[in-house]
């Protein structure tokens, strides 16, 4: 096995809805904002090699939105799931399985293009693989709430169920046998967390639970998130275990770091080490 981080651009989110109750003061010393309080975050996707299977983790935000959506978030940098895949030498056509831990638009965007030739008809990046998701992310994305509708655009998701390449996956299930799935409930319903378990180590893929380091400290919850409690009590009990079990925390949003670990010190669970060294080779 084989764990390569790839690099799909940066973008720009509030500071204060991205640390919540955290007052300024403390935060912005974590990630320094703009003149208009945006700070700067990755879209960080994984690419996992096994066997005969590719396994994309996550897709970015993609390029199909308008500019006036698109100058919201103010993206930047080099980087482009597209670009990254063909510099590992891997084509679109390659994956053959796409794993969505939830379906907000910076997640799963470039899963989905338009047409070719066509300006109102959209489908799937990767015309080989098999779109997974959770049964009731599915039902919550597809029905959004009124705080969530405009994170889950319909052509970023309907296109996936119409040409049968959707299945699902439930908490603890297995994609193959080293890569599971944990389901959390705080930020969106169903959301899934990658864990891959190795002889080199293991790996969870934080999502949106703990989207950077700066987030690790438990009550460093965003404000997007849906039920923030239920965040606290998801945070606390896997930040103990990726304490027990000495496992790397990935990180899909942070700016400069691509992965820690952490452990319990006076304060509680903080990072304890940190790197940037995928790729990860994995017997």
């Amino acid at each position: 096995m084989k764990i390569h981080t790839l690099d799909t651009g940066l973008f720009k989110l509030d500071g204060g809805a991205m640390f919540g109750v955290v007052p300024k003061t403390i935060w912005s010393k974590l990630n320094p904002a703009d003149a208009n309080n945006m700070c700067t975050w990755a879209m960080r996707c994984l690419l996992v090699e096994t066997g005969n299977r590719l396994v994309l983790i996550d897709t970015g935000i993609g390029d199909k939105q308008s500019e006036k959506f698109f100058s919201f978030y103010d993206l930047h940098g080099s980087g482009s799931l597209l670009g990254s895949l063909s510099a590992l030498g891997f084509s679109p056509d390659d994956i053959t399985d796409v794993l969505l831990t939830h379906l907000h638009f910076d997640h799963c965007g470039g899963a989905i293009r338009r047409s070719p030739g066509h300006t109102d008809r959209f489908e799937p990046v990767f015309k080989n693989a098999v779109y997974w998701s959770n049964a009731r992310h599915w039902q919550w994305a597809v029905k959004p709430n009124a705080r969530e509708k405009a994170s889950f655009l319909a052509e970023n998701i309907m296109p996936i169920e119409a040409t049968g390449q959707l299945k699902f996956l439930e908490d603890g299930e297995s994609l193959l046998p080293g890569l599971s799935v944990w389901a959390v409930n705080g930020h969106t319903e169903g959301m899934l967390l990658p864990f891959m378990e190795t002889s080199a180590g293991k790996f969870l893929f934080a999502a949106d639970l703990i989207p950077s380091a700066a987030h690790i400290p438990v009550a460093y919850v965003m404000g997007y998130d849906t039920r923030p409690l239920v965040t606290l009590e998801e945070k606390q009990r896997i930040l103990d275990r990726c304490a027990a079990e000495n496992i790397h925390l990935v990180f899909e949003h942070d700016p400069t770091l691509q992965w820690a670990k952490v452990s319990q010190q006076e304060r509680g669970i903080r990072l304890s080490e940190s790197g940037n060294d995928f790729p990860f080779f994995i017997s």
